[in-house]
């Protein structure tokens, strides 16, 4: 049985934040709210945590995940970042937006494309910035879609009643949308929108 923690989605109780890192850093797989509807989540060096996201979603092997970062610094540290590349998500996070890059020796093997690429992005959300600045990392995550479904989770009393069983933590930030991110390429020269969503394409286009 999961826990299921109310945390307020302007000004998060540091407590509950704590206690949430403490079930990441412990190898728990969580629901937390973004920019972009629900995700599941759970520390960067923990294989067993993203192999529960990969069967609750019935992924394939090779499904990119993605790191969320907290500013465009720890970006750098997981994702070679050039100019072109800085000056765009610096106008532009954080919002609603993946973007693909290529991978910097900290991001490890298991979580890196043929390309030697990796998802990252900045969420516009108060808690999930909350809980990345508390842990003192990225979390690995993908969007809460259920399998056979193209929308994420956005009501947190839903996703209890499916996936109470499965993760080990529930948090409850809102209601929220139901559209995932605006993917886009930035490892060529030009911006390259792989997939339209909740972000607004006109900056990359």
């Amino acid at each position: 049985m999961s826990q299921f923690f109310y945390i307020h989605p302007d000004n998060p109780q540091p407590r509950l934040i704590h206690q949430a890192v403490e079930i990441l850093k412990k190898g728990g797989v969580i629901v937390y709210p973004t920019d972009s509807g629900y995700a599941l989540g759970c520390a960067l060096g923990e294989k067993s945590a993203m192999d529960r996201i990969v069967a609750i979603r019935k992924l394939p092997e090779n499904h990119n995940f993605t790191l969320v970062c907290s500013d465009l610094s720890e970006l750098s540290n997981y994702a070679l970042v050039n100019n072109s590349a800085y000056r765009l998500m610096k106008n532009n996070l954080p919002n609603p937006y993946t973007f693909i890059l290529p991978a910097t020796k900290e991001v490890p093997r298991r979580l890196l494309t043929k390309r030697k690429t990796i998802g990252i992005r900045v969420p516009d959300n108060a808690i999930a910035l909350a809980l990345i600045s508390a842990l003192g990392e990225p979390i690995l995550s993908c969007s809460l879609m259920l399998p056979n479904e193209e929308i994420t989770q956005s009501d947190p009393d839903e996703i209890r009643d499916y996936l109470e069983h499965q993760v080990d933590l529930i948090i409850h930030g809102g209601y929220l949308g139901v559209t995932p991110t605006t993917v886009i390429d930035l490892t060529e020269e030009s911006p390259k929108i792989i997939r339209f969503g909740s972000g607004d394409p006109t900056p990359f286009q």
